[in-house]
């Protein structure tokens, strides 16, 4: 069977933790050449030199968009730079994943935090980084939502606030930039298997107990529906919302 994503230029910030490094690694395994963007420069050649052993391609640009728009706006440059101006697919990845609390104790400076990474970052490189995709009438943006931004949840509001809005700009995007030919869509994981969630398993462990499944995910089958996405096998969906949940959003 032939590569989906054969000589594709791929784009996927905070690649280099989590489930970004899984994302990376199916996209080159679907014949994508995949830039990986984060903070970590060890981690990300880490990700690269793994891309690399499996006969994939994949280089690394190291960059901080907690730092707003200059850093965001290097990013976008260096990153068409390395693809001759063409990038084919952005994923919206990188986010700050925000330990369970009420929000009485939610300090000003996670809020900034966190709406500055999840929120005002996936903005502005889409901003950067969709009007050549317009120009050539072709593109997939793929955002990472999470199916916490689909219903309330005690202790998760500066995290769901966030990801519904990134749900909200999927939407949005789809109807400003659908018609040129970018197709904009999210994927909403429920709880996964990181490093960082398995650390809070006392907490999702009752979101567990309700879910059909019964278990949570692996980076590896979130990365396998942005692959989905952002393939021809996806022609013609627009502005979806696709959980990744074990069927926690439907019940």
């Amino acid at each position: 069977m032939p590569a989906r994503l054969q000589d594709r230029i791929a784009l996927v910030t905070g690649s280099t933790d989590g489930i970004g490094v899984a994302i990376a690694r199916e996209l080159a395994a679907e014949g994508a050449r995949v830039i990986v963007s984060g903070r970590n420069t060890e981690r990300g050649l880490g990700v690269v030199a793994s891309i690399v052993d499996k006969g994939g391609r994949a280089e690394f640009i190291p960059a901080d968009l907690a730092l707003g728009r200059t850093a965001i706006r290097e990013l976008a440059d260096l990153a068409n730079a390395k693809a001759g101006g063409r990038i084919d697919i952005l994923v919206n990845n990188a986010a700050l994943l925000i330990e369970p609390a009420p929000t009485s104790e939610v300090s000003e400076e996670l809020i900034d935090a966190a709406l500055s990474v999840n929120v005002k970052a996936a903005f502005l490189l889409t901003g950067l980084i969709a009007p050549s995709m317009v120009e050539r009438g072709e593109g997939a943006i793929i955002n990472l939502g999470s199916i916490n931004g689909l219903f309330g949840m005690a202790g998760s509001a500066l995290y769901s606030a966030t990801k519904a809005t990134l749900h909200s700009l999927t939407k949005s995007w789809a109807a400003e930039y659908g018609p040129a030919g970018v197709r904009v869509n999210a994927v909403a994981p429920g709880p996964t298997l990181t490093t960082k969630v398995e650390a809070w398993a006392d907490h999702i462990a009752p979101i567990l107990a309700a879910i059909p499944s019964r278990r949570a995910s692996s980076p590896e089958e979130v990365a396998r529906a942005v692959v989905f996405l952002a393939s021809e096998d996806a022609s013609n969906i627009h502005g979806a919302i696709l959980s990744v949940d074990g069927g926690r959003a439907a019940v």
